[in-house]
């Protein structure tokens, strides 16, 4: 008998966070036009969040990265909804869209990449609900931050590392060959 294991890689639906539905995502795409700021009704927050969010949103757009933030009440489940939430605003808001939770972050962009974004995620996850801000903050302060590492000068010491191991290499046979006709 032939097992089947298709559905181990049948990618999982988009689901959007339970507090999400058609009008909701008007409204967020709505004010992400106004400010690049949106929040999900259910959430307590004053006005002064807000304008610190739009705040940051406006900072990053000066150093060059085009970021809108949602803010979701609670952490939905799946966490990935988060990201599908991104992704779908991300469409008509093209730029980096940020969707904070609670404890969790959800990302997309059309012009950073993944690795970048993930670590970015990880520095603005597990703020505590009440803490948007401050999860905002530490999400673009980690996107302004340099790359630890240059990966295209890496690549490229790696690439010379190897072809120097190779003509050495080719080198040591090539003497070792002209020792042994010599014998």
């Amino acid at each position: 008998m032939t097992v089947s294991h298709t559905s181990v890689f049948t990618p999982m639906a988009a689901v959007l966070p339970p507090s999400v539905d058609e009008s909701t995502l008007t409204t967020l795409d709505a004010d992400l036009s106004k400010h690049h700021v949106a929040v999900v009704e259910g959430i307590e927050t004053d006005e002064l969040d807000t304008y610190d969010l739009a705040g940051i949103a406006a900072d990053a757009r000066e150093h060059g990265i085009p970021l809108s933030v949602v803010v979701v009440p609670g952490n939905p489940f799946p966490e990935s909804s988060l990201r599908d939430l991104a992704t779908r605003l991300g469409a008509t808001h093209h730029g980096t869209v940020v969707v904070l939770s609670d404890d969790w972050a959800g990302t997309y962009s059309d012009t950073l990449s993944r690795d970048r974004l993930e670590r970015a995620e990880d520095a603005a996850k597990n703020r505590h609900a009440g803490h948007s801000v401050e999860a905002a903050q530490a999400f673009v302060d980690s996107l302004q931050k340099p790359d630890p590492i240059s990966w295209t000068t890496a690549t490229c010491l790696i690439l010379v590392a190897l072809v120097a191991a190779i003509g050495g290499l080719y080198w040591v046979k090539a003497r070792r060959r002209r020792q042994e006709s010599a014998n």
